[in-house]
């Protein structure tokens, strides 16, 4: 008689898959230890037997999160990494630098920030007065239920120094689009500033971006953080024509066009029950504004409610990518 691990779910779909992973390496810096790689990127690749499609996608986890946030749910699932797959996929999925597998020393990225606490991840992922709501969460919401210990055990922290975490996210993804050529960028949360730089450094080698319940509204104030230096990021953009000091882009962002956006497909996706969604709109504008091909795409249009600012890791993710999916099927379609 066999037996199943009690993690292991019997209703996942089988599929063959070619994995493995890659380093993109930090520059190296003296430290009185000697020599460190500064901010390497962990990068976890999967494909299927045979890639039907023609550009791979790079997974660029949020906030405090990592790549694990793609490769499995809290439930024990699989991730959207697997659903992509099997849609045809090679995927890319990385530990943005200091985060996870990427490591993180003082003497290398400088000093973190406070950790991110459990009251903060369940105001983010399982709000309680949204519970009526947010239906896709089905799990206890509060400290001990098993499947919230998943998703905060996997949690860290942002360095200190914001601006400079976005530059280097921006940095190794650019570095990593270097090796890999044109990709689409899928990002989540806090790890889309990553994504827009990315795309503003290498503007020929991003042929799209899926941005899923992304930072914002535009030059949002955080508290710790202050104001969305550049609308997007607080690590520097470059635009056309160029600035002088980020209130020129502030000022008149119609006057501008931000490199590696400009005329770039990009799908913002939100939850029906997210607090999060509401600064989706505006940040389409702005988008759109700077010269993107910007869209929004509610979970809701395709008959999906119910789902948080965690949707891709939530009780139907399965059901979520599926949009995703399906514009990437019609932005390939139409070219």
């Amino acid at each position: 008689m066999t037996h199943t691990p009690p993690h292991l779910d019997d209703r996942i779909e089988p599929i063959t898959i070619r994995t493995g992973f890659l380093w993109i390496p930090g520059e190296q810096i003296p430290t009185p230890h000697g020599t460190l790689p500064r901010g390497p990127l962990y990068v976890e690749w999967l494909a299927p037997a045979e890639v039907t499609r023609p550009h791979p996608l790079v997974l660029v986890h949020g906030g405090g999160g990592q790549g694990t946030d793609w490769l499995g749910t809290p439930d024990g699932r699989q991730g959207w990494a697997y659903d992509l797959v099997r849609a045809g996929y090679a995927v890319y999925v990385v530990d943005r630098p200091g985060h996870g597998r990427s490591p993180h020393h003082p003497e290398g990225l400088g000093p973190t920030a406070p950790p991110l606490p459990l009251e903060f991840a369940s105001f983010l992922f399982a709000p309680p007065e949204s519970a009526d709501a947010h239906t896709q969460w089905p799990w206890e919401r509060g400290f001990d239920g098993p499947e919230f210990q998943q998703l905060t055990s996997a949690m860290g922290f942002f360095l200190a120094d914001f601006a400079e975490g976005q530059r280097l996210d921006g940095e190794r993804l650019a570095a990593l689009l270097d090796r890999i050529g044109p990709a689409v960028l899928v990002t989540h949360s806090a790890g889309s500033p990553g994504g827009w730089l990315a795309a503003n450094r290498r503007p020929d080698l991003v042929k799209a971006i899926v941005a899923v319940e992304p930072m914002g509204p535009p030059y949002a104030d955080f508290p710790g953080l202050g104001e969305i230096t550049y609308g997007l990021t607080y690590a520097e953009l470059t635009t056309e024509p160029p600035i002088d000091a980020p209130e020129q882009l502030k000022a008149d962002p119609a006057a501008h066009r931000v490199p590696g956006l400009s005329g770039t497909p990009i799908a913002v996706v939100t939850g029906s029950a997210s607090g999060s969604a509401a600064q989706s709109p505006p940040l389409v504008d702005f988008l759109n504004t700077v010269g993107a091909d910007a869209e929004l795409l509610p979970l809701e249009d395709s008959g999906i409610v119910g789902n948080g600012h965690g949707l891709i890791l939530e009780a139907n993710s399965a059901e979520t990518v599926k949009p995703v999916i399906a514009w990437l099927d019609a932005l390939e379609e139409s070219r």
